[in-house]
């Protein structure tokens, strides 16, 4: 496994981060022990959970996976031996079962917020501890354009204030971000540096072979700033693995459960997909793994998290950081790009 500073900090992570958001739903807790047994017997240090856990977000699931994390640290007692990152939900998207709907980045949810993560967590500090998406309504989650609107929204300052206070609470270690644009993540790092309070370390949007919206005006930051990204869909829901092509829907595969995930199932974005499977195959490479050697290869990044349901997977994503890929395969995947920029961000 390769390791790589978290921002400007002395943490150090796997390349590969253990995502977690099936855990509770499509995986169960021994479904999941098992999987972060396996990662850590490849040398990953890095996990990744969010209080909204797990995805699809449900009132009679939430929080479901920080609890089976919690019981997985409680049985083995190997807490120090992880960098834990978890995150507080963002307001709307349908989840009003959480602090009654009204879902604020301000002093008060943050501090509730920790301390539910914690007590589910079985943890007395979170390393990593990010927003899982702005407060304010801004362009993520596939919007591309921005379109302003002059709506109330907690004070960036505070936000940052009451983070502070969790950091020197000893509740959280670091800070970071996700789903974050150009604008908030320099603001954030503006506000910590004349402030004093803590810096930005890392930035978790999506990116992958379908999405490379993020080169656009975010890498020059994660790299000027030490601010990385932590690239979550790596594998486009899967569709970059080829199990989705000409329609079929696996059973139990997320795309094949849950109507909902159509952000990369575009007629543009299956297309693009199909032409990076079949040049995997040309050169003799399993496509996941040509997909995630891709993002995990980028300079800009600081951790790739994958997701995985069984141990199959799993094992072939973790066994991705060893492949590198060659001069012609990157010409062939820059060659798709120019045809088919970001057909699905």
């Amino acid at each position: 496994m390769k390791y790589r500073q978290l921002g400007r900090t002395e943490i150090r992570v796997s390349a590969i981060c253990l995502g977690t958001m099936t855990w509770g739903e499509q995986n169960d807790a021994s479904e999941a022990c098992a999987q972060i047994e396996r990662a850590k017997a490849h040398g990953v240090n890095f996990i990744d959970t969010a209080e909204m856990y797990p995805v699809p977000p449900r009132a009679e699931t939430y929080s479901k996976t920080e609890q089976i994390i919690g019981e997985y640290f409680r049985t083995h007692g190997d807490r120090a031996d992880w960098v834990l990152a978890s995150k507080i939900a963002g307001p709307g998207n349908g989840i009003d079962y959480i602090r009654d709907g009204q879902i604020k980045h301000n002093r008060a949810h943050i501090v509730a917020a920790v301390d539910a993560s914690l007590k589910r967590l079985r943890t007395d500090w979170i390393d990593l501890y990010q927003l899982h998406w702005p407060e304010r309504p801004t362009n993520f989650f596939g919007q591309l354009g921005y379109r302003h609107q002059d709506s109330a929204f907690t004070p960036l300052e505070e936000t940052l204030e009451a983070l502070d206070e969790q950091v020197k609470a000893g509740k959280i270690r670091q800070i970071g971000l996700s789903n974050e644009t150009p604008w908030g993540t320099m603001k954030f790092l503006q506000l910590a540096e004349s402030r004093g309070w803590p810096r930005t370390v890392s930035i978790q949007n999506p990116y992958n072979l379908l999405n490379r919206s993020f080169e656009v005006g975010l890498a020059e930051i994660a790299l000027r700033e030490q601010c990385g990204l932590l690239a979550y869909s790596p594998l486009a829901f899967g569709m970059l693995s080829g199990k989705y092509a000409g329609g079929a829907r696996p059973a139990n595969a997320r795309l094949s459960l849950f109507k909902r995930f159509s952000r990369y199932t575009n007629p543009e974005s299956e297309d693009a997909c199909a032409r990076y499977v079949a040049l995997a195959r040309e050169h003799g490479l399993d496509p996941a793994q040509m997909a995630l050697a891709f993002v995990t290869a980028q300079p800009f990044v600081t951790s790739n998290i994958i997701g995985a349901t069984n141990l199959e997977q799993l094992e072939a994503d973790l066994s991705s950081v060893e492949l590198t890929l060659s001069d012609e395969v990157l010409a062939g995947i820059e060659a798709i790009h120019r045809s088919q920029p970001n057909p699905a961000p």
